[in-house]
């Protein structure tokens, strides 16, 4: 029996004036025709393949999936999602895969992906989802701890990395690939092509006859069905263990009732399926409700797809919408003074009529008409150009995006909202369309218990939590202590009953007169200049007042200076160009007015690179490693705090012709004020 084999989407061509765009012939789905099909979650289906085997009987030849490849959407219906989930899942158990084994999975987002994870839960397994970056010390790490004893990989790149620490891994049996590209002559007996483990499911399945349903039958509620490793800004990652219901219990029946998701809803999976918001919002999500998972071609198409997806449903990390909101202000100041003219007498009006919708008031005809003459002016087009025409329910998480910035997106007609997400609490807190505060990540879920410690730390009740972290009982212990997660943040709960996340607890700041401030806070406003694409905030005990670390937008920052002809040859020589420093002062400056007086930027200096997650100064979520940071360049901070007006510093740099050097650079410390 040949595998089932993806459909090519139908393309339909727009010509609009003088540009033609090539958009996927998408079908319209109604909720309503399919919603009455959807059985009321009951313990007979507490499992993520019992949800499977459920869609497939019931709408197997709708579509599940799409993934784009070349440049044309391979679809993929309930019944293709179900048999390349059976024959996989059986094919492992073939290959001695037993029930309570673990598999490692490492890619980015695309069907096999959770085609794979799937497949270990109904063969009675889990999997541990690791970061497609990482490298292989890191991928040795999760591998080895989760106790894998297969890993499913993307491609070469992914297989060279566990060919190089394959015989540190004795219970690793196979390295399973999907894409075989670059392949052809790999002959090493550890590795195997995706098909070929399905095909010895097929095999499989003629001396087992029903063996897959029977396995889904036996699956519980109860079984653990991923292991989630953290972040790791304050050590090693811990593997948080999660069954099917600490999932299906709460969270996903409740996200979806307050912020209604129907079947054949479109979402984008962009957000990594490694992290606890990708598992919820996406894979759990697609299962229980029916929602479409697409998935973009690769990570540099992403603003394409989006646009002609048009999903209902989208996770970003809050520092893609800050990129969205920085790239919208650069376009609208390279575009003629006619349209420039026209954004900002309609930018006001969307101003209005969010902050009134903020303060739980409805803006009156005079207003409601001007609304609806930017949106046909403005807002609609502008939306459409970033895939959002559409867009019903767009979440932001992995950090607090800074006010702005959502104020910005609600202007325009986007209903952005936050989420805390925590990888041992889920989603515990979640803005819905009617209910918004700029500092909030929200209210907890019905059904969700939070509290505050007499420190102000965030405590999660243990029955809303997570299982444990896997081989570590003395932290699940720590974690759990008197009943409730420690989450370790910082935050406070207002008189409404919404959560306010300030930062994490080890990363509050105290100067010497007392002035506390939240170094993540101030960050997230920074990014919002169009200008900034990292910030590092400094200050303690023994400081007088805020400084910052400035890590500009290289491409942004390079045109505004290529439009004012200032010339530069690197990332270091625009850093540090003296136009480059006060452009970046007055954004500074903008900030500073919005701040508590003791708690602005004094002093700041420009990086001479950018952030990276290879050289361990941010974590693959985009979370910068304050400690790590703070040690590495702390002759920087010295310098913010000291009287000097520049350092000499090394600075690693390549040249377009691919050459590697070393260059000594001037790094320059600016006073704001």
């Amino acid at each position: 029996m040949a595998m089932p084999k993806a459909k090519k989407t139908r393309f339909i061509t727009i010509l609009k004036k003088d540009m033609q765009i090539r958009l996927p012939k998408l079908p319209i789905h109604l909720s309503s025709k399919h919603e009455d099909k959807i059985p009321i979650l009951e313990d007979t289906e507490n499992t993520f393949p019992k949800f499977l085997l459920r869609n497939y009987k019931i709408w197997g030849d709708k579509i599940a999936m799409r993934k784009k490849e070349f440049g044309i959407w391979r679809e993929y219906t309930w019944k293709d999602y179900y048999e390349n989930v059976k024959y996989l899942s059986l094919g492992l158990i073939s290959l001695g895969f037993k029930r309570g084994e673990k598999i490692s999975i490492l890619g980015d987002n695309a069907p096999q992906w959770f085609w794979a994870e799937c497949a270990a839960q109904a063969a009675g397994g889990s999997a541990a989802g690791i970061f497609s970056d990482s490298f292989p010390p890191e991928v040795k790490y999760i591998v080895q701890h989760s106790d894998s004893v297969f890993v499913v990989v993307q491609d070469q790149e992914q297989v060279d990395k566990l060919l190089v620490i394959k015989d540190e891994l004795p219970l690793v049996r196979k390295v399973i690939y999907w894409d075989k590209m670059g392949l052809r002559h790999y002959d090493d007996p550890i590795l195997m092509d995706f098909e070929e483990v399905q095909k010895l499911g097929q095999e499989y399945e003629k001396s087992h006859p029903g063996a897959f349903e029977e396995n889904v039958a036996q699956g519980k509620r109860d079984d653990l069905a991923m292991v989630l490793y953290t972040s790791g800004t304050t050590g090693l990652p811990k593997g948080a263990m999660l069954t099917n219901w600490d999932i299906l219990r709460l969270h996903v029946p409740e996200l979806t009732t307050i912020n209604p998701v129907y079947a054949g809803d479109e979402q984008v999976s962009f957000t990594l399926p490694a992290w606890i918001s990708e598992q919820c919002l996406g894979y759990a999500i697609s299962l229980a409700k029916g929602q479409i998972m697409n998935f973009p071609e690769k990570q540099e198409t992403v603003a394409v797809d989006v646009r002609e997806i048009a999903p209902h449903t989208l996770v970003y990390p809050s520092r893609l919408w800050e990129i969205f909101a920085s790239t919208v202000q650069v376009k609208i100041a390279d575009t003629s003074r006619l349209k420039r003219f026209i954004y900002e007498l309609c930018l006001p009006i969307g101003y209005k009529v969010g902050d009134l919708s903020f303060q739980g008031k409805k803006p009156n005809l005079f207003w409601r008409t001007l609304r609806a003459i930017a949106e046909l002016m403005v807002f609609r087009a502008l939306r459409d150009r970033m895939g959002l025409v559409r867009m019903r329910i767009p979440y932001t998480g992995g950090a607090v995006l800074g006010p702005d910035v959502i104020r910005f997106f609600r202007a325009i007609g986007v209903n952005l909202r936050q989420i805390y997400g925590i990888t041992e609490g889920l989603v515990p807190t979640v803005h819905t369309a009617d209910e918004c505060k700029f500092e909030s990540v929200g209210r907890p879920l019905p059904g969700v218990t939070l509290r505050l410690s007499e420190k102000g730390e965030i405590l999660i009740a243990k029955e809303n939590c997570f299982t444990g972290y896997y081989k570590d009982p003395e932290a699940t212990e720590r974690a759990f202590a008197g009943g409730w997660y420690h989450t370790a943040d910082a935050g406070h709960i207002d008189e409404d009953g919404h959560l306010i996340y300030i930062d994490r607890m080890q990363d509050m700041r105290e100067l010497r007169d007392g002035t506390k401030f939240s170094p993540q806070y101030i960050e997230s406003r920074l990014k919002f200049s169009p200008y900034i694409k990292d910030a590092f905030v400094v200050g303690g005990e023994e400081r007088d007042f805020v400084g910052a670390v400035i890590s500009i937008d290289f491409d942004n920052v390079g045109n505004w200076a290529e439009k004012r002809r200032i010339a530069y040859t690197t990332f270091v020589d625009l850093s540090q160009r003296p136009e480059v420093c006060e452009l970046i002062r007055k954004e500074i400056l903008k900030l500073n007015k919005s701040l508590p007086e003791r708690s602005r930027v004094r002093r700041f200096v420009n990086l001479h690179k950018e952030f990276d997650p290879d050289e361990a100064e941010l974590t693959r979520t985009r979370k910068l490693r304050r400690t790590f940071v703070e040690d590495r360049y702390k002759e920087l901070v010295e310098a913010v705090y000291g009287e000097r007006e520049e350092l000499v510093m090394s600075a690693p740099v390549v040249y377009r012709d691919g050459r590697k050097g070393v260059v000594s650079t001037k790094i320059r410390v600016t006073p704001v004020d």
